[in-house]
């Protein structure tokens, strides 16, 4: 289970929860079941590659649960991820920030590349972080191929898409403007512990302690 901000447990998804299935609609099968709980608790999942299809359903999750924004509720999007589409990330993030509702994420398994940025971009205070999680954070990379002003056109894209990426890493930890770059954008990839992001205010709480 999750801690609030205030040291208590989320329960919002339980053991009863699971004894509540039996008495929902019989015609569901068990996945269906689960994924009809899940949405009434507030719950989603970004598991696998970060591509069109799996942001598509995020997003399309996000903008019903802020069809009504008079009863306010906390959504949470557990996250394991190896990375993948920039854009597609991007996409999901823009989407996050206009939510009404404040965005929990939780990371466990992985949390790299490009589900890095969105996990980073759950709403403060409520970004938590497994103890063993895979954490992966690098600059942009893109193969350019084509005529010299194609690639000299895609050059001013890509140096968009690392500013893109430094702006949204500024806004999510407690690192100075500088300290973002050289500690989380370098040549090399940075690999990090859950204690590191949680040092470096892109993590808020440890998940399951």
């Amino acid at each position: 289970m999750a801690e609030t901000g205030n040291g208590t447990t989320d329960r919002s998804w339980n053991n009863s929860s699971l004894k509540d299935m039996k008495k929902e609609e019989p015609g569901l099968n068990v996945q269906e079941r689960l994924e009809q709980k899940f949405l009434e608790s507030n719950v989603n999942f970004l598991f696998g590659e970060i591509d069109e299809e799996s942001v598509g359903k995020v997003i399309q999750w996000i903008l019903y649960e802020n069809l009504d924004a008079s009863k306010q509720k906390v959504l949470t999007l557990y996250i394991n991820s190896e990375g993948g589409s920039l854009y597609d990330a991007f996409a999901l993030i823009d989407v996050m920030r206009i939510s009404a509702h404040p965005i929990r994420t939780v990371g466990f398994g992985s949390i790299m590349s490009a589900a890095f940025l969105i996990f980073a971009s759950g709403s403060k205070g409520e970004r938590y972080i497994a103890p063993n999680t895979g954490i992966l954070c690098h600059q942009f990379s893109s193969d350019i191929e084509g005529k010299y002003h194609d690639m000299k056109a895609l050059s001013k894209e890509n140096d968009l898409c690392n500013e893109r990426m430094l702006n949204i890493l500024r806004e999510a930890s407690s690192l100075e403007p500088r300290l973002v770059k050289s500690r989380l954008l370098p040549a090399s990839d940075v690999w990090l512990t859950a204690e590191e992001l949680l040092e470096m205010g892109i993590a808020d709480n440890f998940y399951g302690r």
